[in-house]
């Protein structure tokens, strides 16, 4: 890839949001998934950064000026663009994770196992085996098929066409279970109560 040189060289042409704009047009490619791209990308940054240091004087201190901003903003896309795709990426593995385990255990078994972490104040562990519980538990109700290996998005949307009134909660559930366990989210005491409460709420309906 070729860097245009000449943000850096006087007269500047673009303008600071026409920078911006190709440098995330650039970046939204799919080779820069590849950190080492990424990190090529990075120093090739850094090294015009040092050129522009070099040349600012013999530049006018206005075009010195306009020049480091739009370094600056340059960057500063570099950065949340990266981050950006860095939750992407987090986001994407973690749809990929299973609710259940290998482990031999009940829903019961879970939900006790939830409430102590609860006690404990793991709030994460108790989301997390607060959810399996509650996807057990329908699953030995006969409310939702056992299907070895389902997500956490297939279990809500399994859970939400048995339970079309819950549809908001079993949702957001879903979704905190995967940011917890495959995201490395932190959970928070009420996020966790409101998995068991929901585990009750589906548990008591007919």
């Amino acid at each position: 890839m070729t860097w245009p040189l000449f943000l850096l060289d006087p007269p500047l042409d673009p303008s600071p949001d026409e920078a911006r704009s190709s440098l995330r047009r650039e970046l939204l490619k799919p080779e820069y998934n590849d950190q080492h791209l990424v990190q090529r990308l990075l120093t090739r940054i850094l090294r015009l950064l040092d050129r522009a240091v070099e040349s600012a004087s013999s530049a006018s201190p206005v075009r010195t000026v306009i020049a480091m901003v739009v370094l600056v903003a340059l960057v500063a896309a570099f950065a949340w663009l990266v981050s950006r795709a860095q939750r992407g990426s987090g986001a994407s593995r973690a749809t990929d994770g299973a609710v259940l385990t290998a482990e031999r255990v009940s829903a019961a078994e879970l939900r006790t196992r939830a409430e102590a972490a609860l006690a404990e104040g793991r709030h994460e562990d108790a989301l997390v085996d607060g959810f399996r519980a509650l996807t057990l538990r329908q699953m030995e109700r006969g409310r939702i098929d056992d299907l070895p290996g389902a997500t956490a998005h297939e279990v809500a949307l399994a859970l939400e066409s048995t339970y079309p009134g819950h549809r908001e909660q079993v949702d957001a559930t879903a979704v905190r279970f995967d940011s917890v366990l495959y995201g490395d989210r932190p959970a928070t005491a009420d996020q966790a109560r409101d998995v068991l409460s929901l585990d009750d709420a589906l548990r008591s309906e007919r």
